[in-house]
């Protein structure tokens, strides 16, 4: 509803008209994100154990079902989390490595937004010219940024306190005992290996190098959609545009899809930067066309690899 109010307020025809703009260029825009997200695959490689690391090849595809099932099926985005830690261990990772890894990756992805988010701001407060509500934009995304590193913080330090063993304990008063017989094993093997990751040396501080460096990839998506809409950008207003969007998508990741948050973010985070509210609505009308182009096939890709496993494995059980 919320999307629907914002298209009829802003002018539906207006958000038409730009969005029939961008016409065809929709394929390379969308085709561009495939570089953020080759970037955030091989910041989660180098998360993952080197005996038993996949190939550079594996672990995008198996980012892009990640990105897919997180984007298109109502699962907070930790649905894909899991699916993608299930298919690492299907590649040959151990289980407990492959969950670790994306416990640990997960974290780093929230850091390293911040860090995304905190520079997006810091450009805003340096533009020479101000709009009237860039403080109270300031303020608010600071409070958020605030709230978000001490709930990171303590979700660090429980990592490093035996959370999975800690979880395990919790589960024997919900759990039948018959469902627990290996899971505190599993769970102490976890959490080793959580360490571990984060004790990995140059691998982890180059997994946050990575990441980093995908958050700001995605600038381009947002400055190549105001090239094609004839309303050009720079890219400093770009960088902060998407950051600041990204943020708002990240505090609302109990919404399915974000849906409604990412147009009301880019909305008034464009208006801060004297962006009309139509060409704003076409960039997040953009994204969301990129994800259905791309996660609708990622979708398909992860049923039909879990639906031939689970077929080999009836085949086997049966031999």
């Amino acid at each position: 509803m919320l999307v629907v109010y914002l298209i009829v307020h802003s002018g539906a025809g207006d958000v038409a008209s730009a969005m029939l703009v961008i016409g065809w260029w929709l394929l390379p825009i969308t085709l561009y994100h495939l570089v953020p997200l080759f970037l955030s695959a091989l910041s989660w490689r180098d998360l993952l154990p080197l005996s038993s690391r996949p190939d550079v090849f594996s672990v995008t595809w198996m980012r892009w079902i990640r990105e897919s099932i997180n984007a298109l099926l109502p699962v907070a985005s930790v649905g894909g989390d899991i699916a993608s830690a299930r298919l690492a261990h299907l590649r040959g990772v151990p289980s407990a490595q492959a969950a670790a890894s994306m416990v640990v990756d997960t974290t780093v992805g929230v850091i390293t937004q911040m860090v995304f988010v905190i520079a997006g701001v810091i450009l805003l407060v340096a533009r020479p010219t101000q709009h009237a509500v860039s403080n109270v934009v300031v303020w608010t995304v600071l409070i958020g940024i605030a709230v978000f590193f001490v709930a990171v913080a303590v979700f660090v330090f429980f990592q490093h306190k035996n959370m999975f063993a800690r979880f395990a304990g919790l589960a024997r008063f919900i759990l039948p005992e018959k469902w627990l017989s290996h899971f505190p094993a599993s769970a102490s093997a976890m959490d080793d290996a959580v360490v571990r990751a984060y004790r990995s040396g140059d691998a982890f501080w180059r997994a946050n190098l990575w990441r980093v460096a995908g958050w700001a990839a995605g600038t381009g998506e947002v400055w190549l959609v105001t090239q094609c809409v004839g309303h050009p950008i720079s890219m400093t207003d770009a960088f902060i545009l998407e950051s600041l969007s990204s943020g708002a998508r990240a505090a609302a990741f109990v919404v399915p899809g974000a849906l409604g948050v990412l147009e009301g973010g880019m909305v008034l985070f464009g208006g801060v930067l004297g962006l009309p509210a139509e060409i704003a609505l076409a960039i997040s009308l953009t994204k969301r066309v990129r994800e259905l182009v791309l996660g609708l096939p990622g979708l398909f890709a992860w049923y039909w690899i879990e639906g031939h496993y689970l077929l080999r494995r009836k085949e086997d059980e049966e031999h």
